[in-house]
């Protein structure tokens, strides 16, 4: 999976800069309306910027674990998660089990989170405990644990403190704006002053819109990457494809989930149930087609999974050539 990881890099440097500009921008449109000085909103941004930045690097994922309301637990708590996030570590082969945690909501889902394999945690609602079987937990866990191993439960953090940083500060300064009223800028003249303050006051209003976009630019071809892992690692590919039934089939949505960690979830925690899952602000791809594709591999192995997307979708070449060469 060495072609994932690296991609994963990739798309977590030119996420951050993306987002960077995008907060440098907001920040001159925040300067010039509110400072007369759109140069000073863009210093302020700058370094909101890196303040996030660096928030996401190393604290992102207990700041979601809290958000989430997350739970760390023992072995003595649970025994049955417990070992079954040992096995699946053990299985994916890595060199440190992910620590466990439990989420007090009756939802039905999961996510993984950390910084690289030797920091990251598993989080499941209480929900889900409840409702699956060891096989069908086994198959979630073990989808979680190949996103902290393909490496992207990094980029997941990145994304989502970034998005929340420029929905942040686009939200104060929409209600600032729509408090405070006129402002002295609106007496000068000019139409190149009058453009630039129309172009700002859209790009705070669209701003967070902007951010979306580029956080559901990252592909969701994680997560069939993701599912095709725990196949491989449960040799059970039935285990992930019940439970992804039983999590569709719950109409109970995540309390504490928002947009900007929408993504780090097993399904979409907004996900309703007879909700079209096909569209294309959807964080995850359709929960039926990743049922139908771990019903038809006949196997459990990457190249059963190749060939099982192939047969359902209709396309090939979902799995990276490095993991296919292993097998």
């Amino acid at each position: 999976m060495w072609e994932q990881i690296s991609s994963n890099r990739t798309r977590s440097a030119v996420l951050v800069a993306g987002m960077g500009l995008l907060l440098l921008a907001l920040g001159y449109a925040i300067g010039f309306y509110f400072l007369d000085n759109g140069l000073a909103g863009m210093v302020v941004a700058g370094i909101v910027w890196g303040i996030m930045s660096l928030v996401s690097m190393f604290q992102g994922d207990n700041i979601l674990l809290a958000v989430a309301g997350a739970r760390k637990i023992r072995k003595e708590d649970d025994p049955r998660l417990y070992n079954v996030v040992e096995e699946m570590s053990i299985a994916a082969g890595l060199g440190r089990v992910p620590d466990a945690y439990i989420i007090n909501d009756q939802a039905l889902n999961a996510f993984a989170i950390g910084r690289d394999p030797k920091r990251a945690a598993v989080a499941i609602t209480a929900g889900l405990l409840a409702k699956l079987n060891r096989d069908e937990l086994q198959g979630v866990i073990a989808h979680e644990i190949a996103h902290i191993k393909n490496r992207d439960v990094s980029l997941m953090a990145i994304s989502a403190v970034m998005l929340g940083a420029v929905v942040l500060l686009s939200w104060y300064a929409s209600r600032t704006l729509f408090f405070a009223g006129n402002r002295r800028n609106s007496d000068r003249g000019g139409g190149g002053t009058a453009i630039v303050a129309i172009f700002g006051l859209v790009l705070i209003i669209l701003a967070p819109i902007f951010a979306q976009l580029l956080h559901l630019a990252i592909s969701r071809k994680r997560e069939y990457l993701a599912d095709a892992s725990s196949a491989l690692y449960t040799r059970y590919p039935e285990g992930l494809a019940s439970a992804l039934e039983k999590m569709a089939g719950s109409p109970t949505q995540v309390r504490a989930a928002n947009q900007a960690t929408a993504s780090m979830y097993t399904i979409s925690p907004f996900t309703k149930q007879g909700a079209n899952l096909n569209s294309l602000l959807s964080t995850h791809p359709p929960i039926k087609e990743r049922i139908r594709i771990l019903r038809a591999m006949g196997g459990n192995s990457y190249q059963s999974y190749e060939r099982a997307y192939e047969e359902v979708l209709g396309k090939g070449k979902i799995i990276p050539r490095s993991a296919l060469a292993q097998g």
